[in-house]
């Protein structure tokens, strides 16, 4: 047996070289899980009892628009909870944007450090669920005789899975399983000034069609002999401004039972009728009658200086449109009077109207102790108990997502007192929330999967290009068309979806620069050990000759 010691050098340079490889190691562990999710938890089972006396802290995830009262609702709804259950606490982070919740969601996936409950979308969950038994399915959850909707063993009245608006559950389907509750719903509304709507000679009907906001909208780009616009005598008039232009989009499709997508991701959206829906968008936009929240800035500020007459915005935005708005973002001295009607969205069959049903959803995210996971769900339905959905929903022109909140008196007031005052009963949100209540079977959602996201925010590119272009002169004809349809595919990689590809795995393309490193930096250390082993094997070799 050789007495051959390493040298001091050899010795630091092996430890170096470790620690290196270690952290190499590490990065790639990450770098990969960021990449593909989570490896995985176990699946979750429902425990046969709900443990009071297990000290339990829960992260909610929530979302507002920096409305106070909403934070303030929130804020009872958790102490409210905690008081029923005195084991359990509830620790909320409030975002003003679901964007930053979706990617701090994905951030965690990979650490393992999800929230237990988060306000999010149908969509962003199909990107969660790509890490195994990431988030938890709740059908077995719903039916549970104990700790289920209107279970025995809940210590608050919530609401049975009949009292829940079947329309608003059955969005959050993914697949064959329900993985969560709707939390509050909105549609989008088209804000009308229609005093000026009659200036220009125009009756406004009670379901407006495509044809007709058009009409109005050319009418009202005509000048005077100034160079004001005649309508309002101002320099300034955007005559329609859509706030969310994928919605456009894909109401536009669905109205004219056009493709957008199959419910296994295949992307169908790039076809004749979007390239003629592109076109017509494009010349409106050319004249001026037409723009974008994107390009030209909020809807409702416009609206309220006089400056357009078609806002189409969220029934959950009305408390930013009209005169009277009481989150009206514009100086007092800028604002017009004017008659604010609200309709649904324009249409191109008055008899088969279809309009796009979004809003706020709950999802609960696994964890290794399923007492915290029963916690989080019981959290999760007490969000959908009278109290909370009422409450909720007077702050904007959301609507409860159960029946049973929809029939109480409480409720049934609220929106009788309409126009009473220009705070709680201002008239233009309860006349949204109540447009949206009598077309609730009108509401349609998009299929969803993983990547149906990008899809959606691909459909608004379409929209905000073809705008964009022909403010700057372009020509939006098939020429463009075809590479706009190229460039938006790149951009929101709907070539590389498993239906796309055949249910392969995608070409996700070149390594990003982070991956790059950290083979280069692979490459170097097994390199240095392989230098470091060579060398330490020739010196023993020496020394064993000696």
């Amino acid at each position: 047996m050789s007495d051959y010691k390493k040298p001091a050098r050899l010795k630091a340079l092996g430890k170096r070289i470790t620690a290196c490889l270690a952290a190499a190691s590490c990065a790639g562990t990450l770098l990969l899980t960021g990449c593909h999710g989570s490896r995985g938890s176990n699946e979750f089972v429902i425990p046969e009892t709900f443990d009071t006396a297990k000290s339990i802290e829960l992260t909610f995830w929530a979302k507002n628009d920096t409305n106070k009262t909403q934070t303030r609702i929130y804020e009872k709804a958790i102490k409210d909870f905690e008081a029923l259950y005195p084991n359990v606490t509830v620790n909320m982070r409030l975002y003003t944007d679901y964007g930053k919740i979706y990617n701090d969601v994905i951030t965690n996936i990979s650490t393992n450090t999800t929230p237990n409950v988060c306000i999010t979308y149908p969509d962003n969950i199909a990107t969660y669920m790509t890490g195994s038994n990431v988030v938890v399915p709740m059908d077995d959850l719903i039916a549970d005789p104990k700790y289920g909707l209107g279970g025995s063993e809940l210590l608050y009245d919530g609401p049975a899975k009949e009292e829940v608006i079947p329309e608003f559950l059955e969005e959050c389907r993914l697949g064959e399983h329900i993985y969560a509750l709707p939390y509050m719903r909105s549609t989008e509304a088209c804000y009308v000034n229609k005093t000026y709507v009659e200036k220009l000679g125009y009756t406004l009907p009670d379901v407006l069609t495509w044809d007709f906001v058009w009409e109005v909208s050319e009418a009202a780009t005509a000048k005077d002999a100034n160079g004001n616009y005649a309508v309002n005598g101002q320099k300034t008039m955007i005559p329609f401004i859509y706030k969310s232009t994928d919605n456009m989009m894909i109401q536009m499709l669905k109205q004219l039972d056009a493709p957008y997508s199959k419910e296994d991701g295949t992307i169908e959206i790039f076809n004749d009728t979007t390239r003629s829906l592109l076109k017509e968008i494009a010349g409106h936009a050319q004249t001026g009658a037409f723009s974008t929240f994107k390009i030209s800035s909020y809807p409702a500020n416009f609206l309220n200086a006089g400056q357009c007459i078609f806002a189409i915005d969220s029934t959950a935005g009305a408390t930013w449109m009209g005169m009277n708005a009481p989150l009206s973002d514009i100086a007092p001295d800028k604002a017009v009077e004017f008659e604010t009607a609200v309709r649904s969205v324009p249409q191109y069959d008055t008899g088969n109207p279809k309009m796009i049903s979004q809003g706020p959803s709950v999802c609960i995210f696994n964890k290794a102790d399923p007492q915290v996971v029963l916690a989080s769900w019981l959290f999760t339905q007490y969000l959908l108990t009278n109290e909370v959905q009422i409450a909720y929903a007077q702050t904007e022109g959301y609507v409860p997502v159960t029946q049973k909140a929809r029939d109480t008196e409480e409720y049934k007031e609220y929106l009788a007192a309409e126009g009473t005052d220009n705070d709680v009963h201002y008239d233009v949100k309860i006349k949204a929330t109540k447009m949206f209540i009598e077309n609730t079977t009108n509401t349609f959602v998009t299929p969803v999967f993983n990547g149906s996201a990008s899809l959606r925010d691909a459909a608004g590119q379409l929209v905000e290009d073809v705008t964009k272009s022909v403010k700057r002169k372009a020509v939006v004809d098939d020429a463009y068309i075809d590479d706009l349809f190229g460039r938006v595919t790149a951009l929101y990689r709907l070539d590389k979806t498993a239906a796309a590809t055949g249910g392969k795995a995608a070409d996700l393309g070149p390594l990003p620069g982070p991956a790059k490193a950290l083979i280069g930096t692979l490459v170097v250390v097994w390199v240095l050990i392989g230098i470091y082993a060579g060398s330490d094997y020739l010196k023993t070799k020496k020394k064993k000759a000696s």
